[in-house]
């Protein structure tokens, strides 16, 4: 079956900064792909690469097995792409904005646009110049969604909504699921990308160091225990000593550890302890991306370089190719 993207060494350097470095990726027919990393992981550069508004340095992209840049024109009436920040016309409304950008993209379903009108509370007949970031992101959502493309690119989506707008956006990206259309959502919110992801990949350095289904990624971070026992607790050095048993903390009888593969050691020490309540939990996504990031994932990338944003909703995409 044809990948609704497949990327391979797909490169971008600018001078010696290397904002994309050898990704490979690829994402299925249908499936909802999350795209997690620090600020200047290189995620919106991906966009830009497949949008086919920039030129790579190295590597190739395909989108429904087309180039992205040889296929540019025929690719971008499936595509349908949100930018974290949208710039707009001032002088339009919100209404003439939606059919200018439906006009644009060729396709529109319009009823559909009107549902979304009302479920994201959007006014229309308000010029943009007097919409807030957030209403701004609403008439971008709205118009994406609207086309029905195949191809969603969604770059922060979400960036000025208020949580009950968030919800109505999840909901929307599950309809789009269930209507077989692919969607690549970059997010920083973590909740988020847990919410309606299928699959997810994480991005340092311009390079992919994980991805996998969220049940998958979770087994390479920690579990954390919790147990309380009715005898003499094992010490924490002998806890500390067992492979993959980390973060111990023993507290009269009260246990508590972090650990990653077999709980069986760990259970070995604990039973003849005389168990009386045990409770583990999964690492939430938020803890996962951590373990990975740590103190690196700072506004400056895990290297501390630049993910340069080169496109925006109304920017030149002929002046962009270089």
């Amino acid at each position: 079956m044809v990948k609704a993207v497949q990327t391979q060494g797909l490169s971008k350097h600018y001078g010696h900064t290397k904002a994309l470095d050898g990704l490979d990726l690829e994402i299925e027919p249908g499936e909802v792909f999350g795209y997690l990393g620090p600020n200047g992981a290189g995620k919106s550069t991906t966009l830009s690469l497949l949008l086919g508004t920039i030129r790579p340095t190295a590597g190739s992209a395909q989108v429904f097995g087309h180039d992205v840049w040889r296929d540019a024109t025929e690719l971008h009436g499936r595509m349908a792409y949100v930018p974290s920040v949208a710039s707009l016309w001032p002088s339009l409304t919100g209404a003439e904005t939606l059919r200018f950008l439906g006009s644009i993209h060729g396709s529109v379903d319009e009823a559909y646009r009107d549902e979304l009108i009302d479920r994201f509370e959007l006014i229309v007949d308000k010029k943009v110049r007097a919409y807030s970031h957030g209403n701004h992101q609403k008439v971008v959502l709205i118009a994406a969604f609207a086309c029905r493309a195949d191809l969603l690119l969604l770059d922060e989506p979400t960036t000025g909504l208020d949580p009950l707008m968030e919800q109505v956006f999840r909901q929307c990206v599950r309809e789009a699921r269930q209507r077989g259309q692919t969607v690549l959502l970059s997010s920083h919110i973590l909740s988020e990308v847990e919410a309606v992801c299928d699959r997810v990949a994480m991005l340092r350095g311009g390079r992919i160091i994980e991805t996998g289904q969220l049940e998958v990624l979770r087994g390479l971070a920690a579990m954390h225990v919790r147990a309380v026992v009715s005898g003499p607790p094992p010490s924490a050095a002998s806890l500390e000593a067992l492979d993959g048993v980390t973060a111990v903390d023993v507290d009269g009888q009260s246990i508590e550890c972090q650990v990653v593969g077999s709980m069986e050691p760990l259970l070995g020490l604990l039973v003849p302890a005389g168990v009386q309540h045990l409770t583990t939990r999964e690492p939430s996504l938020e803890e996962l991306f951590m373990s990975h990031y740590g103190g690196a994932a700072s506004a400056a990338g895990a290297d501390g370089q630049a993910d340069p944003a080169v496109v925006r909703a109304a920017g030149d995409p002929e002046g962009a190719r270089s």
